[in-house]
């Protein structure tokens, strides 16, 4: 049986090449693309793939969120990170969600193929120039005693990757089609939660989350 495959970038050519790539294997169907982290939610949902390659950095919901609700509602499903940022901190907490592979997108394509096909046999997975320790460490330890983050509803973590990405209320209203003061009042309880005051101090949050990367 063919392994099914859901590919989320919003970068196009980045998917077209994915998909040339994945499918020289003749095991491997990719069997859906996805531009943002809302429509990747989507199309797992229609497609329950047995692998969901991410990017970590996607408009709607970032590749975190992602992973997070992925693996939430799919927990069987392989997920893996394909990113060109290789900070630890970003690599662990991708695995503190559930991804099983992170695959830096400046190495060769035969890695990617190694990577879907080691996750599969149930290991993880890091590309090469990563600290292959991170595979053994106890993620336990990284957890947060308290994290606010974890109490946001899934619409008030939407709104706060839209506005740490700058877009106003009205902006976010239109994006999501609810009403400015709906939007306004999620950014209030999420500040609230968050301890956050002002523009600043949510880019600032986003970026140390991973919510928001400054190079991707």
């Amino acid at each position: 049986m063919s392994v099914r495959i859901v590919i989320a970038d919003d970068h196009p050519v980045v998917r077209k090449g994915l998909r040339g790539l994945l499918e020289e294997e003749p095991e491997f169907l990719v069997v859906g693309e996805a531009e943002d982290g809302t429509q990747a939610l989507e199309i797992l949902d229609q497609l329950k793939p047995d692998v969901l390659i991410v990017d970590m950095m996607m408009p709607g919901h970032n590749g975190l969120e992602v992973i997070r609700q992925a693996k939430k509602y799919y927990p069987t499903m392989c997920v893996i990170v394909l990113s060109m940022n290789s900070t630890d901190a970003y690599v662990i907490e991708a695995l503190k969600r559930g991804a099983s592979g992170y695959v830096l997108k400046e190495t060769g394509p035969t890695e990617l193929v190694e990577c879907v096909k080691t996750v599969l046999a149930g290991q993880r997975f890091l590309s090469a120039q990563l600290p292959q320790h991170l595979l053994i460490i106890n993620l336990s330890q990284y957890k947060y005693e308290t994290d606010p983050y974890e109490a946001l509803t899934n619409r008030e973590r939407e709104i706060l990757q839209l506005a740490a990405e700058g877009l106003t209320s009205l902006e976010i209203a239109e994006r999501l089609s609810i009403s400015r003061r709906t939007v306004e009042l999620h950014r209030a309880n999420f500040m609230e939660k968050l301890g956050l005051r002002h523009q600043t101090d949510l880019v600032r949050y986003a970026i140390k989350r991973g919510i928001l990367l400054l190079e991707e």
